[in-house]
């Protein structure tokens, strides 16, 4: 990691309670240079894959892993297998990862995917997505629904009880676009949708995107350039597709129960609270679970701030749930109904 100073870099995030966040967010800052942003993809991805490597924890030792490659519409696809029991049939979870749609892998989210594994006792697939600039939309989409078809008809030779689909930031995004597509089509049935902190394509001129423009980590500026490098120019037809941004959508009947994870210093938080009240008009179950003193990005802080791991047994225990009856949680946990781009620290 690159020298820095902890104390000068933790004044940027007096506003947030909690020290173990305040020390996520300074380590994080010590991967990137000032002006990342002016770098090379390939330099950018680099950074970010330092940072995740910074973070990783161990799998824990009873979840076995397997790396495969699924056939998509351009080429293989690499998978990676977590199961965390040998029985045949499990329920299972797709996990698709964040990172703003430009960077991020298989290992960036590794250990977050195992631990959901073993937490939760089912089975998750994670999906090496093809990234933007070099492909954009719809090609990750494209990709992550090849998988979950794989998924739910059994060529991938998984036997799957129910199948859940998940994911974080961009990955939360490319969950909720599947669920559409599925539900629309009839197969593969879904229990469930876990999406933590996802851009859900939102109106960024109200809300929360203008009350945390300047978030720690994620400003609503970042947001305009992902959507922008992910499917083109405001003027590209693809923003006007539910599977871009889900929030597109008119119709949410029939679409599987929802639990979603909000951060309060985020400027996607209100993209949470609008599709779950659509959802909700719609007769559909969901949840939001409000983050009040965590950050964008705060599953890389589970094993450092206390507020974050509370975050991620809310998340494992409402995929244990979902995934082996078919429900949402119940809970009293508290719910809610310009500048440069730097990279993702999803």
């Amino acid at each position: 990691m690159s020298g820095f100073d902890l104390n000068e870099l933790g004044q940027r995030y007096a506003m947030l309670e909690e020290p173990g966040i305040r020390r996520f967010m300074t380590e994080s800052d010590g991967f990137y240079p000032p002006d990342a942003v002016d770098f090379t993809m390939a330099e950018q991805r680099a950074f970010y894959d330092q940072m995740c490597a910074h973070f990783r924890k161990p799998r824990p030792p009873a979840v076995a892993v397997e790396d495969r490659v699924c056939p998509g519409p351009s080429g293989s696809i690499p998978i990676r297998i977590y199961r965390p029991s040998p029985k045949a049939r499990l329920p299972w979870l797709l996990y698709l990862h964040g990172g703003g749609f430009v960077v991020g892998g298989l290992d960036s989210h590794d250990d977050i995917c195992a631990e959901l594994a073993d937490r939760s006792g089912l089975g998750v697939v994670a999906v090496d997505y093809r990234l933007a600039p070099e492909h954009c939309f719809p090609a990750a989409f494209d990709d992550c629904w090849a998988v979950l078809e794989a998924l739910g008809d059994g060529s991938l030779g998984i036997e799957a009880d129910r199948i859940i689909v998940a994911g974080d930031s961009a990955g939360g995004n490319l969950a909720a676009a599947l669920a559409l597509r599925a539900r629309d089509l009839g197969a593969p049935p879904l229990a469930g949708q876990v999406l933590i902190y996802p851009g859900l394509g939102g109106d960024m001129s109200r809300g929360s995107f203008v009350e945390q423009a300047n978030a720690p980590g994620l400003t609503t500026a970042d947001v305009r350039h992902y959507r922008r490098v992910y499917v083109g120019p405001p003027e590209d037809p693809g923003h006007g597709s539910k599977f871009a941004n889900p929030l597109n959508e008119t119709d949410y009947v029939g679409l599987p129960p929802a639990f979603l994870v909000a951060a309060h210093w985020d400027p996607l938080r209100d993209d949470c609270v609008d599709y779950a009240a659509r959802l909700t008009t719609a007769g559909v179950a969901a949840q939001v679970r409000h983050e009040p003193l965590l950050v964008h990005a705060y599953l890389r802080a589970r094993h450092m701030s206390p507020a974050a791991a509370a975050s991620f047994a809310a998340i494992t225990g409402a995929v244990r749930i979902l995934g082996h009856s078919g429900r949402l949680p119940t809970t009293d946990s508290p719910t809610s109904s310009p500048g440069c781009h730097g990279p993702p620290r999803t």
